[in-house]
């Protein structure tokens, strides 16, 4: 994660960029930029190169079909949001980006992207009231179209399980039973101890240690924040909170369950623990149902709910991609037909990309798909359940990004070092959040 120095070196760039594109902070469009509707698109997602590029590539080209609009894609994956501003200081910013939900109120702020009318997209009624509103900042207005949804849930090595012979987990004690005997019963039989109860992607890079361990966090009946927009507090030092927190360093520090370097890695490091036979239970997305299937073997592994916490209740967290209208585009009609395109019943399909590894929406967010008739995987329709009936979505502040940061920077903290104080360590983050929510205008 960027230092002080490489902070600000990007709100110098945020401020470029602005200055650069004639848009206001609040996320203004340029009005002055000169319209052609048949201008070509470029278009960025936030991908990396294969399968799914692919997927998005032939979106793009079966919109050009339709619509005579030439479009040009460009995946991008590490640094991706650093590459945006550049792009944004340089005057260079693509028509569309396709991005994470979680970036809308960072977008937002800086005013790169323009405001949508909801009525103004062909098609708006058909999405669901819960994927608008992962468009919906906290100003009350729509910064881009809902695009794709998606829940977690625990991948288990289901081979392991039933060789120390326990059962799919229905609470967390029964998943800290599951983790130990993954790390301490040799479930791969090769007599050595080389195996462990839990992959998890616990870097403090683009928040990652938050972003993981927010399912559990809620589950365990703790929060980030408590309120509601406009008006809130910090929570994440409430007792609930800070016993969930210390449930997660047990794992490092007591139980020692969590396969080693996890304080460290992100996502593309966590996956090879998994499906290597180093961990056994991974919290993560469908999107990485495929891969598991061709390097692990569909046979060895189950896709199940995450059990209820001491809440009683069970949550995932909820999130996917919106597609972003990037402001001072010289096709602005151009922007607002691809994403209902995108959004269609035909672009949503698409995007699917049926049972492949190459799926670029992963749940539909238009209520008229039909994801059974697309997905012949039974597995699909578990996270679908997931979302729909435990599926949370972050605060809606302004820009969640600090929160996340801040919170990863944390957590990551007190799991890689078991001397640390929690309750303290997370006062001390409550502190933080009180300011942070002083600075964007929304505290209580």
């Amino acid at each position: 994660m960027a230092d002080r120095r490489g902070a600000t070196k990007l709100v110098a760039l945020f401020a470029v960029a602005v200055t650069a594109l004639g848009v206001s902070a609040c996320g203004g469009d340029a009005g002055d930029a000169a319209q052609d509707a048949k201008a070509p698109l470029q278009i960025w997602v936030r991908k990396p190169p294969g399968a799914t590029e692919q997927t998005a590539k032939a979106l793009a080209a079966k919109f050009t079909e339709s619509s005579g609009i030439p479009t040009t894609v460009t995946a991008l994956f590490e640094d991706f949001e650093t590459k945006l501003q550049q792009a944004a200081a340089q005057k260079q910013l693509p028509d569309i980006v396709i991005n994470d939900t979680g970036q809308l109120g960072t977008l937002v702020k800086q005013g790169l992207v323009r405001e949508v009318e909801r009525a103004d997209i062909a098609g708006e009624q058909d999405l669901t009231p819960v994927a608008w509103d992962a468009a919906k900042a906290a100003d009350g207005k729509h910064y881009a179209v809902p695009f794709s949804a998606q829940s977690f849930a625990l991948f288990i090595r289901k081979d392991w399980r039933e060789k120390v012979g326990l059962p799919a987990p229905r609470s967390w004690s029964d998943l800290d039973t599951l983790a130990t005997a993954f790390t301490s019963r040799d479930p791969d039989g090769n007599g050595k101890a080389d195996t462990y109860g839990y992959a998890v992607p616990a870097s403090t890079k683009r928040g990652y240690t938050a972003w993981y361990f927010s399912s559990f966090l809620w589950a365990g009946g703790g929060d980030f924040l408590s309120g509601k927009p406009g008006a809130f507090t910090p929570a994440i030092a409430s007792p609930e909170s800070v016993a969930a927190v210390d449930w997660f360093k047990a794992q490092f520090c007591t139980a020692k369950t969590v396969a080693p370097g996890a304080v460290t890695m992100e996502t593309t490091q966590a996956h090879p623990v998994f499906e290597t036979g180093k961990a056994g239970i991974y919290l993560t997305g469908p999107y990485n149902m495929a891969r598991f299937d061709k390097n692990l073997g569909k046979d060895k592994y189950e896709v199940v709910p995450a059990p209820p916490g001491p809440s009683g209740k069970a949550a995932s967290l909820a999130e996917g991609e919106n597609v972003y209208l990037m402001a001072g585009s010289d096709n602005r009609a151009g922007q607002e037909k691809f994403a209902e395109f995108a959004v269609s019943v035909e672009g949503q399909t698409l995007g699917m990309a049926g049972d492949t590894a190459g799926n670029f929406v992963r749940l539909p967010v238009n209520a008229t798909v039909k994801l059974a008739e697309v997905r012949s995987d039974a597995r699909w329709q578990t996270f679908d359940e997931i979302y729909r009936t435990v599926g949370r979505y972050v605060p809606a502040v302004p820009e969640w990004t600090p929160f996340q940061q801040k919170a990863a920077e944390t957590i990551n903290a007190i799991v890689a070092n078991c001397g640390t104080d929690t309750k303290g360590e997370l006062e001390k983050l409550a502190a933080t959040f009180a300011t942070e929510l002083t600075k964007q205008g929304v505290k209580a």
